[in-house]
């Protein structure tokens, strides 16, 4: 079953109409609640949109919370410890992109809903590259393709 779990990024683009992917980040929640798709919010996510916005501007009713747990604890820290992080990503960015990572891994999350390519998606793929998990990376940037929902399968042109 398809799931997804959205970072900071996504929450940023979807509560501001001015971000250059709010249109696909709002296409992206709202074919999820059509469908009912699960959406899972990060506590960690929560925490770092809290910085700028206050996190109750979110719909939050329509999230699934996700606390931080002992399990995405130990699963995060396992991950860390066979990551070889690039020397210019900063250390705080991705250790918390590991513990979302780990959250998905330990909640059976299939995707991830994200604008960020340089460190989370980048993550993932090394992630997934080394066998340690199977997350799928779902880039606004790409816009909003319905595929996601359909395991994939593009439909049928002219249809």
């Amino acid at each position: 079953m398809t799931a997804f779990l959205v970072d900071t990024s996504f929450l940023i683009s979807f509560a501001d109409p001015a971000r250059p992917h709010h249109v696909a980040a709002a296409a992206y929640f709202r074919e999820a609640l059509q469908r009912d798709v699960p959406l899972y919010f990060s506590a960690i996510a929560a925490s770092e949109f809290q910085v700028k916005q206050a996190v109750t501007d979110l719909p939050l009713r329509n999230f699934i919370v996700l606390p931080f747990n002992f399990d995405h604890a130990m699963t995060a820290g396992l991950l860390m410890r066979q990551l070889d992080r690039d020397p210019s990503d900063r250390r705080d960015v991705v250790k918390d992109d590991v513990k979302l990572i780990a959250q998905a891994v330990c909640e059976s999350v299939s995707h991830v809903l994200t604008e960020d390519r340089h460190t989370l998606a980048k993550y993932v793929q090394r992630f997934n590259d080394a066998g340690q998990t199977t997350l799928k990376t779902i880039l606004l940037a790409e816009g909003f393709d319905l595929a996601w929902f359909n395991e994939g399968q593009q439909g049928i042109p002219g249809t």
